[in-house]
């Protein structure tokens, strides 16, 4: 196990209270790039100061998941990345078992952790097995498949990692999860604890807009507005009956997920961003 052969890339934005628990379970001799997603200077003199091993880029702007683990794959220069979100914890020997791994898949394009996905093994005997997507809170990345083209950054928020594994898929690699990589996740968690309604708003005006982008790049325009229409509906009709009964919070949120529909349907690009302290 060479440790130099691999990077760690995480992207975060307002992940103070999370993002220590993951370095801290990150071994010291690999390089880590944190591409945080604004302006904050103390926040990058912290982490540079605490841990030897890290290096913190200040977006200046909140780019994003895809834009910015880009940012973070492009100053990789080992053999293999890992992108991992804020939230996580890296199991001890999941780095080892992934090296152990690649012994016997040295072609492989991508691999995620296996845990929580059990259902998958059940009448497999080896430790990993080839998979059509993987969940973007930990993907292992063999650097040396890719020509610095990694996530469509139209994307800001959801389908980036589903997305990226059809490009990986249609270029005929390989994705793989294993059993014996475990990361743990705790899931909707990268930001503080405040500002719920304004990250309820965002999830939810990101989560439209992708949906109906994601399926009209792969399956076209028209079968696109097919899949969107009922959501398109439902959004139209909770906005208005909300905004009735005056319970603004729903109203928000449902206008929001209204407007990132019809922004994705008429060709606008990603451009909503919550309002974080």
């Amino acid at each position: 196990m060479n440790l130099s052969e691999l990077s760690i890339v995480i992207v975060t934005y307002k992940s103070e209270d999370k993002i220590f628990s993951c370095l801290n379970s990150i071994p010291s001799e690999i390089s880590t790039y944190v591409i945080e997603n604004s302006n904050n200077l103390e926040f990058k003199n912290n982490l540079e100061k605490k841990y030897s091993n890290v290096r913190c880029t200040l977006a200046g702007e909140n780019l994003g998941y895809a834009a910015g683990n880009n940012k973070g794959l492009r100053q990789v220069k080992t053999k293999y990345a890992l992108i991992l979100n804020p939230d996580t914890i890296v199991q001890k020997e999941a780095i080892e078992n992934f090296f152990d791994l690649i012994l016997n898949l040295k072609n492989f394009w991508l691999i995620g952790p296996g845990n929580n996905q059990s259902k998958k093994f059940t009448n497999e005997k080896k430790n990993y097995i080839e998979v059509e997507n993987l969940k973007g809170f930990a993907i292992f990345i063999n650097m040396e498949k890719f020509d610095k083209i990694f996530f469509d950054e139209n994307f800001f928020l959801y389908f980036e990692e589903i997305d990226f594994c059809k490009m990986v898929k249609k270029k005929g690699g390989s994705i793989y999860i294993a059993k014996s990589i475990v990361i743990y996740h705790e899931g909707g968690s990268s930001v503080t604890k405040k500002n719920k309604l304004e990250l309820e708003k965002n999830r939810n005006w990101h989560w439209m807009w992708s949906t109906f982008f994601f399926h009209k790049k792969y399956k076209g325009f028209l079968l696109a507005f097919m899949i969107i229409l009922p959501k398109l509906i439902g959004a139209s009709f909770k906005t208005i009956y909300y905004n009735l009964i005056s319970d603004v919070e729903k109203k928000e949120i449902y206008s929001c997920r209204l407007s990132g529909i019809i922004n994705s349907l008429t060709g606008k690009k990603s451009w909503y961003r919550p309002s974080l302290d």
